[in-house]
């Protein structure tokens, strides 16, 4: 897991001068700001990501074929926007919405691979100078315990991550993982 504190270093150093780094930041904050898996972040497909109402929301295909749709946080809503908008996919609603880079740093009309993301993910928490281990999971462990520190509620945080039990959203929850060096400097030896 990451601090919310390194997460934003992440995203922050992604160099978004690239339809690459543009689509990779998107990426990045679906997964965070929506606690999606990456199988499901990287099977949607253009028009998973819509509005409803004055929001934009992502529809999710979870595990065993369930559908999970979840409101687009805003900055990952200015994410894929800005993404979209770059990559010109926007009309390409049955094209997916997250797509590999060839040879000459053109986006394909080819899905990323789980194993794609996770080059990919190591690749960037290594050049934003981030020591952590990280990898596909670690977003979705970030994203939940964020929101609980911030006064979200257990069960809120369920229904977002579409967990079928407030057990398994428990094991993401991180938030009593730090143990403060006031507590260590007790220990008198």
């Amino acid at each position: 897991m990451l601090t919310a504190e390194q997460a934003r270093q992440l995203l922050d150093a992604i160099d978004t001068s690239t339809i690459a780094g543009m689509r990779d930041r998107a990426l990045i904050g679906v997964m965070v700001f929506s606690f999606a898996r990456v199988s499901a972040a990287i099977g949607m497909n253009v028009v998973d990501y819509y509005p409803q109402g004055r929001r934009m929301w992502f529809r999710l295909h979870e595990k065993g074929g369930k559908r999970h749709e979840v409101p687009a946080h805003h900055n990952a809503e200015a994410y894929v926007d800005a993404y979209v908008k770059v990559a010109g996919i926007a009309d390409e609603k049955r094209g997916p919405l997250f797509r590999t880079v060839d040879s000459r740093r053109l986006l394909t009309t080819r899905r990323m691979h789980r194993s794609d993301v996770l080059r990919m993910i190591k690749r960037r928490a290594r050049r934003a100078g981030i020591d952590t281990a990280v990898c596909c999971h670690t977003f979705r462990a970030t994203g939940i315990t964020a929101y609980l520190q911030n006064g979200g509620l257990l069960e809120h945080a369920q229904r977002i991550a579409a967990h079928e039990s407030v057990r398994t959203t428990k094991l993401y929850d991180r938030t009593s993982d730090t143990v403060s060096l006031d507590e260590i400097e007790k220990i008198q030896i």
